[in-house]
């Protein structure tokens, strides 16, 4: 084995997978006793049939044509046993989709609350795209499977069981060749499905990367069409697509396999029967009529080892895609709050907020180091620098996003690591360059800074942000729907929107992340007049690469591969002649 490679997954760890998978059914487990009994029924009404059709045989070889009335009181109840069956099998399919619906609807939901609670690192780490293959490609090859495969495992089972329990009853020789035949199916089923989940789990993987390029495709066609890209996005996604065809080829190849191995093994178990069954005749062991019905058993023998071995080949999809979504299940989460963990009061919200020797890293190597700095209550705090020096990382580990390594990181006299989360996010308003619109109306999307905001808020919000006037040339003004990531909005007044949230929240903190980056120049100078009003009394974090937009802060951060290099006014950073200076030159010569 290389070093490289993943040790093989063990039938424990999949049984384990199995009664994980199972056990999310929740306060609906009782679908899936009641599909066991349902199974059990059904197998027991198809035994009875073959054993009346025996003796209506037995009846015709002992009587002949006068035998026709017995025949027909033997097999009076033949109807009504043939329904009984029909509506059993009728009512354990219902169950058994109902049951494997509340298990997938379970896992989905599960999965979705997972996404809400993990770290930014978790989610940076993994990429979207595999998030999302995780959410919803896996858990719909865990739906194909449980949907169907929960109805062909219990019936199958239990048809095995009941025949073959028949079979030794009746002819101990026969059910007992058959018995010792049977694990030679078994065994050839068990080497081909555990090759076959190795496969998928591959191609689950490489599923994952498909839905990564195509993610990067839409949301980045602009791009690809302006650098004229589009042959490589398709030799990229053709060589994955190409990578994905061999990998799943080969899963579908010996899945296909287990079938027909199977069956002819469950051949060579009909033929046994008609030849072992024949000589008992002969020799008067069992009549003919149980040898009829022997025959009939072997043939509904193998049709559930048949439909098994097809289970058992889906389960090793359905295992692969299971144990991915219980990987995102077990990612670790954000550190939950400590029960004593400091709530912030309204004062203390508005109060100092001091680094000493910050640290953080990514990585084994470090990347912010020794960051000192104080803003005082009601400060505007710029934060320059070229890019990857850390300003928004800075900002990540202020709003705990990030868990700093060293140092501290304090808002009134406490570390943000002993603070609830709550109560610290709730007193911080965020404004990005990348803005973030979700599904709903436009006044929807303004409430996020505030649900409980009345109509009269979120316009005065809307206005403060000048925002109103877009709004109102909508269809439906403030009502209007503006779909996934407002795609009928322009960045501009997608940004807008953003702004007019924490103008609706009125946090004790903001920060402004290039926040007026997609808006002309006339309506920046308006919100850049609004923000001033806001700012008053509020401590503010302005992220800016143009610098002529924070040479009115009380204190610039300049900072240069995760360190603070200077801090200072403008004048004074000027008057330094430093790296600050050099990069207001840069931007202005």
């Amino acid at each position: 084995m290389k070093k490289t490679d993943k040790p093989k997954i063990t039938l424990r760890e999949k049984i384990r997978v199995l009664f994980r998978l199972l056990s999310f059914a929740g306060k609906y487990s009782w679908l899936l006793y009641t599909a066991l009994i349902l199974a059990f029924v059904y197998s027991l009404f198809s035994y009875y049939v073959p054993v009346a059709v025996g003796e209506a045989v037995n009846i015709i070889s002992d009587e002949g044509a006068g035998g026709f009335d017995a025949v027909l009181k033997a097999l009076k109840y033949l109807p009504l046993l043939i329904a009984c069956g029909a509506v059993s099998d009728l009512l354990l399919r219902l169950v058994s989709y109902r049951g494997g619906a509340c298990i997938i609807r379970n896992i989905r939901r599960a999965a979705f609350e997972k996404l809400q609670k993990l770290p930014l690192s978790a989610v940076d780490r993994e990429g979207s795209g595999n998030i999302l293959s995780r959410i919803v490609n896996d858990t719909d090859r865990l739906s194909d499977c449980l949907l169907t495969g929960l109805v062909s495992l219990y019936a199958s089972v239990f048809g095995i069981l009941i025949t073959l329990i028949g079979m030794l009853i009746m002819s101990p020789v026969v059910g007992l060749a058959v018995a010792l035949l049977t694990p030679l199916s078994m065994l050839l089923a068990g080497f081909i499905t555990g090759r076959t989940f190795e496969f998928f789990k591959k191609s689950a993987r490489i599923s994952a990367k498909q839905t990564a390029l195509s993610e990067e495709a839409v949301t980045g066609c602009t791009e690809i069409r302006i650098f004229q890209n589009a042959e490589l996005c398709i030799g990229q996604f053709g060589e994955v697509n190409r990578e994905y065809r061999k990998t799943a080829t080969k899963a579908v190849l010996f899945s296909s396999l287990t079938n027909p191995t199977t069956r002819f093994v469950n051949s060579m178990v009909y033929c046994c029967v008609i030849l072992i069954g024949g000589l008992s005749v002969l020799s008067g062991s069992i009549n003919l009529g149980q040898y009829v019905t022997l025959m009939t058993f072997s043939r509904d023998y193998a049709k559930p080892f048949n439909d098994l071995s097809g289970v058992l080949a889906e389960a090793q999809n359905a295992l692969a895609s299971a144990m991915r979504v219980f990987e995102l299940l077990d990612t670790a989460e954000e550190i939950p709050d400590a029960e004593d963990a400091h709530v912030l009061s309204p004062e203390e919200k508005h109060g100092l907020i001091t680094a000493r020797n910050l640290e953080f890293s990514y990585t084994d190597r470090p990347f912010m180091q020794n960051l000192n700095f104080t803003a005082e209550p009601g400060q505007k705090i710029a934060i320059v620098g070229p890019t990857g020096c850390g300003k928004t990382t800075l900002v990540n580990l202020l709003m705990r996003f990030y868990r700093k390594n060293g140092g501290s990181l304090e808002i009134s006299g406490t570390d943000v690591n002993d603070i609830n989360c709550m109560s610290l996010r709730s007193s911080v308003g965020m404004v990005l360059q990348d803005t973030w619109i979700s599904s709903g109306t436009v006044a929807d999307n303004i409430r996020i800074g505030k649900p409980s905001a009345s109509m009269d808020e979120v316009i005065d919000a809307a206005k403060k942000s000048h925002a109103h006037s877009f709004i109102s040339r909508l269809p439906e003004g403030y009502n209007t729907l503006i779909g996934d990531s407002g795609e009928m909005l322009s960045a501009g007044e997608r940004q807008l929107l953003c702004i007019s949230r924490v103008m609706l929240a009125l946090p004790p903190v903001l920060i402004l992340d290039e926040a007026t980056s997609s808006i002309d120049t006339r309506t920046e100078m308006k919100i850049q007049a609004a923000f001033a009003e806001l700012m008053k009394g509020r401590t503010t974090f302005i992220v800016a690469h143009r610098l002529n937009t924070i040479k009115n802060a009380d204190r610039i951060l300049v900072m240069n591969h995760g360190i603070i290099e200077e801090q200072g006014t403008h004048s004074e950073l000027i008057a330094a002649g430093g790296f600050y200076a050099s990069l207001y030159g840069a931007q202005f010569e």
